[in-house]
């Protein structure tokens, strides 16, 4: 009867039904597709990535809160291939690293290098593993500034500074630094590499003699570096994840989680990126969609 009476609202409703039967199946597929083994059941290791300069900590931290928060994630492996970076991201990803060993074992993974900012990373962990070949060390900052004045007067351009203190424009590349400004200039970097110490000595457990003694910017290979004390043992990566297994109490072989950089939202997939972002900011959800990265300037581990 109703068929009859209302053959319109029934072709729209057979529509409907036939189009939610497909976006679900299609989601499910795309899925099941890209699924990891955080659809595996057991206990796990989690495993994060840290991957080129590093600029941006949030991915990092929001990776180590999850799994830290993950009760079927039993220890984590921070996977480092970096040369360094900024000098405050640095230190709140290490920030993190040591409040998450607390709950669960944090081992760091070195590939080819894990160098400057990435030894400061690795070296708030449990554990440190490296390959013999590894570049790491790099204990020191750096910060880099240009003097153009000489072009700048053999081109014919002359510029105008109007400040309101002295050291407003340390740096500028447009006239000689002073010796002053290069007095308070090493001043800072005297006192942000001693942080950079101290972050070491209380993370490797190592005397501040013992570290300064190395702290001058050098480049170690994994085996030298083990020698020195700045890391644990030489080991692959599958290494690193068996033993994060053994500190996590893991009986036998554990399934393997990998925090991914770009997350599926079922939202832009049936919507488009738009209104799945309109939509995810009025609700309160969040789509990291990959690491930001910015030319090398200003002080940075190095």
């Amino acid at each position: 009867m109703f068929i009859r009476r209302h053959p319109i609202l029934f072709s729209l409703l057979v529509v409907c039904a036939i189009g939610a039967v497909v976006i679900i199946s299609v989601a499910a597929l795309f899925l099941l597709a890209n699924r990891d083994t955080a659809f595996d059941f057991g206990e796990k290791v989690g495993v994060i990535e840290i991957k080129g300069i590093i600029v941006d900590p949030k991915p990092i931290i929001l990776h180590l809160k999850r799994f830290r928060e993950n009760k079927d994630v039993k220890a984590i492996v921070l996977r480092i291939d970096s040369p360094g970076g900024g000098v405050g991201p640095s230190q709140e990803i290490y920030s993190e690293v040591r409040k998450t060993n607390h709950l669960k074992k944090v081992v760091a993974s070195m590939g080819a290098i894990a160098a400057s900012g990435g030894y400061y990373v690795a070296a708030a962990a449990e554990h440190i593993m490296a390959n013999p070949g590894t570049i790491t060390g790099s204990i020191g900052v750096v910060i880099e500034f240009a003097n153009l004045e000489e072009l700048f007067k053999k081109i014919g351009i002359s510029a105008v500074v109007i400040k309101s203190c002295d050291y407003k424009d340390v740096g500028s590349p447009l006239r000689k630094m002073t010796p002053e400004e290069r007095t308070l200039l090493q001043g800072f970097i005297d006192n942000v590499h001693q942080q950079f110490v101290t972050a070491v000595v209380e993370g490797r457990k190592m005397s501040e003699e013992s570290v300064r003694a190395i702290a001058d910017g050098r480049i170690f290979s994994g085996q030298q570096a083990q020698k020195l004390g700045l890391l644990d043992s030489l080991g692959n990566m599958e290494d690193a994840i068996a033993l994060a297994a053994e500190l996590g109490g893991i009986i036998g072989e554990p399934s393997i989680v990998y925090a991914k950089k770009d997350e599926f939202s079922l939202l832009e997939f049936i919507f488009g990126s738009r209104l799945a972002g309109a939509i995810d900011r009025v609700t309160g959800a969040t789509l990291y969609s990959g690491y930001l990265y910015m030319p090398h300037r200003g002080v940075k581990n190095g």
